[in-house]
């Protein structure tokens, strides 16, 4: 049978409860048309690019899917029906991804990193505010900017 990944995008008034349930509705599809989901994954509520029907924030949801083209085309019209739904996207791919998806492994990362104290410009010797380099600042703190001309006519 064909591979697909498959992710869809769920509004973020959504409660975890209902996209847990929706996961599972898409789940039971696919098994009823004789596929098996073989890997899912919530990614949680992550913040969208530009806004999608007056969203900015989403849950985003991974399922690798085992399972008959049928399969996925009736999960994508459940999705295009449901009000919780803001966008899907399957690709059909060669072979499935094993262990933790890249989503995932960022956010491993990202926590490692949250442990260790670093990533924070606050962090930094100095406070990490611009401002308090020498010469930093706005223009407007140095006066008024001079032309070339003026600059060497006053050093001869």
């Amino acid at each position: 049978m064909p591979l697909y990944e498959h992710v869809f995008l769920a509004r973020q008034d959504a409660s975890t409860q209902q996209v847990e349930e929706l996961t599972a509705q898409m789940t039971g599809i696919v098994e009823g048309l004789g596929g098996k989901v073989t890997k899912t994954e919530n990614w949680g509520v992550r913040s969208l690019t530009y806004r999608m029907n007056k969203n900015r924030k989403a849950h985003f949801v991974l399922l690798n899917i085992d399972a008959p083209s049928a399969a996925i085309a009736e999960i994508e019209r459940q999705e295009r029906i449901s009000e919780d739904v803001i966008r899907y996207l399957s690709v059909r791919v060669e072979e499935l991804e094993e262990g933790p998806s890249a989503m995932m492994r960022k956010a491993d990362r990202d926590r490692e990193r949250d442990d260790r104290g670093g990533g924070f410009r606050g962090d930094r010797e100095g406070g990490g505010f611009r401002g308090d380099r020498d010469g930093g600042g706005f223009r407007g703190d140095r006066g008024p900017r001079r032309g070339r001309d003026e600059e060497t006519a006053e050093e001869e």
